[in-house]
């Protein structure tokens, strides 16, 4: 039989399609599959207006059979089947969809999803196979036709027999190569798995005769083997489904099998979108961190679909950074696919689902945060420090989207509170919102500022994690109230009397503190308070970078330690019986005031979570002193 050429006449472009459109071979069954889906979607159709078309929706499946011998897969549908012409001008034209054809054809046509769009599907089984051949006979036809190739060779087609309507495709497989494992596609587990994967929710049962084990009759240790046909995909997504006909037991099965997650998701969101994209997103807020999730291995994404038919395990482009610990799957048939259905044409149409699940999640947690603050809590627990950073990354540009969700645990009672609620519960004359910073919440209301500033009756915000300041930096103020850290110099909370009295002694003890700031050496100022109730001495910061902020930066990789560095200002508590003592020796040894200076200062340091620069030194005063 003569061998026709394809009519493109462009062996280069087969070639091409074989070796680079598409980046994974294994997709080569999910086009295959997605093709005999669109045959059978073609016959219903027709169906609903042709009454010699007698098959029920129910009788529609497609069937796989591997045959190791041979090393060939067969694919079979009973769908609309192709005459002689139609397997001419679909598998003999490269680039030439029928299934993209009948879509222009039925344009009117709501309830039939058809996937195929560029032709070219079908010769992604020649990355794996040596040979295909179609046997088809088209519906209310009575002569099937054989079309066969081995790639770029060309093609023949002849007549053949077949006692039903519809497709069966015959891959044969290539012969394994090097590192190329072409015959791990004959095993049934692996064929199940691609199809679980792929083609989950094709709206046709695909059937397959799968190996089990029984004990032989009549043994009590001895098995045998057997086949059993069973479908292998699940057909209709939950997402497809109406939240009233999905039980919460059916979302967390399908969330812990498809996540391998143990527990059971904090929520469930499903969203359901029309427009100029419309889409359909089944969406899971998890209860807890993944073990990588702050580490550099994890990805964020959620898995796209079109019309039931995954493109991309993990699209990142869905998600924002700061909601990436959201797991779940979008599908949209209106989707502009690449030639190789793995990518968008568009990415104008990823933006706007994008925008409408980033608005629906935050809207989700909002109503959480309001109505069942135990459950966010523990959400923000185990994700609270994503969305500061997303708060800050950007120079801030998210800080108004994300802003309401933050939380910090207060100093009343130790429990988390938004910046709405702090706002509502400030003092009248309060215009200021107070923080603090330091690794535990515990070492926090130690410091002398934080008691001082409490015993005032004012709440205080406690920040504990490396990212909280710099978060509340780049957000500025919240309800036109500005931030401030309590250890900042800049802070005063004192009447006029309390401030006219420490103005007084820092003016008549200038020459002292002076003294004492040389002595220190590495401070910017040594002062005079009474904001510090019954502590001797503490350490506040003049300027933007605090204490906590040098803390952080200079644990950073490559981090110049020297040109990291807050302007510490020691304070000296005008109300404790340390500063009678350090006016004695300003007068009579200001050698020991020096030493007292240096031990004063390491002493602040300690309290505020800082190294001591000289321990040695240290040490060796203290033990002068004593």
């Amino acid at each position: 039989m003569r061998k026709k050429q394809f009519k493109t006449e462009s062996q280069k472009l087969l070639d091409m399609m074989i070796n680079s459109i598409y980046t994974n071979k294994e997709i080569f069954l999910r086009e295959i599959i997605s093709n005999a889906s669109d045959a059978i979607d073609k016959l219903y159709y027709r169906s609903l207006t042709d009454s010699s078309v007698t098959l029920n929706k129910s009788d529609y499946k497609i069937d796989i059979k591997i045959n190791k011998d041979k090393g060939q897969i067969i694919i079979s549908d009973n769908g609309c089947g192709m005459t002689k012409d139609e397997l001419e001008n679909n598998l003999g034209t490269i680039a030439k969809s029928g299934s993209f054809d009948f879509k222009k054809e039925n344009t009117d046509q709501k309830d039939v999803d058809i996937i195929g769009q560029f032709g070219v599907g079908f010769y992604s089984s020649f990355m794996v196979c040596k040979k295909v051949s179609v046997l088809s006979l088209a519906y209310g036809e009575s002569t099937a036709y054989r079309w066969e190739s081995e790639g770029i060779d060309g093609y023949t087609i002849e007549e053949a027999e077949k006692a039903s309507n519809g497709t069966e495709i015959t891959l044969t497989l290539k012969d394994d190569e090097g590192e190329e494992r072409y015959s791990e596609y004959l095993s049934e587990y692996r064929i199940r798995a691609l199809i679980k994967k792929y083609s989950d929710y094709i709206s046709y049962p695909i059937k397959m005769d799968m190996p089990h084990q029984r004990l032989k009759e009549g043994s009590k240790d001895e098995y045998e083997d057997y086949f059993e046909n069973e479908t292998l995909n699940s057909q209709k997504p939950l997402w497809k489904k109406s939240q009233s006909e999905v039980t919460d037991e059916e979302y967390a099965g399908f969330y812990k099998d498809k996540y391998y997650d143990f527990e059971e998701p904090l929520k469930v969101i499903s969203q359901k979108s029309e427009g100029l994209t419309s889409f359909e997103a089944l969406l899971f807020i998890p209860a807890h961190a993944p073990f990588d999730y702050y580490s550099k291995t994890f990805e964020k994404g959620l898995e796209l679909y079109s019309s039931g038919v995954m493109i991309t395990e993990r699209c990142k482009e869905l998600l924002p950074d700061y909601f990436s610990f959201v797991r779940g799957v979008v599908d949209s048939a209106d989707l502009t696919l690449n030639i190789s259905r793995e990518t968008l044409q568009h990415d104008r149409q990823l933006k706007v689902i994008a925008k409408a699940i980033e608005k629906k999640i935050k809207n989700e947690l909002a109503k959480i945060q309001e109505n069942d603050r135990e459950k966010y809590e523990k959400f923000w627990n185990a994700f609270g420090a994503q969305i500061k950073f997303g708060m800050y990354d950007g120079y801030g540009a998210n800080k108004e989207n994300l802003k309401d969700l933050v939380m910090f645990v207060s100093s009343r009672e130790k429990k988390l509170v938004s910046f709405k609620e702090y706002v509502a519960n400030m003092k009248e004359e309060q215009k200021e919102i107070y923080y603090a910073c330091g690794e535990t919440v515990d070492k926090i209301l130690m410091l002398p500022q934080v008691e001082a500033v409490c015993e005032k009756g004012y709440e205080i915000l406690l920040l504990t994690e490396d990212v909280d300041e710099f978060a509340i930096k780049m957000l500025g103020e919240y309800d036109s109230k500005s931030f401030k850290n309590v250890c900042a110099d800049a802070l005063d909370l004192t009447t006029d009397e309390e401030k006219a009295t420490k103005d007084t002694e820092n003016e008549k003890n200038k020459e002292m503190l002076d003294y004492m700031k040389d002595a220190i050496g590495d401070i910017s100022q040594v002062k005079l308070t009474n904001d510090l109730g019954s502590h001797p001495v503490s350490l506040s910061t003049q300027g933007e970078m605090s204490i906590e902020m040098e803390k952080v930066l200079s644990k950073m990789p490559g981090a110049d330690k020297s040109m990291i560095k807050a302007q510490m200002v020691l304070e000296i508590n005008m109300n404790h019986e340390i500063l009678s003592k350090l006016k004695l020796l300003f007068i009579n040894d200001k050698e020991k005031l020096g030493k007292y200076a240096k031990i004063l200062y390491a002493q602040a340091r300690l309290i505020n979570g800082l190294d001591i620069e000289n321990p040695s030194e240290y040490a060796q005063l203290v033990c002068e002193l004593m």
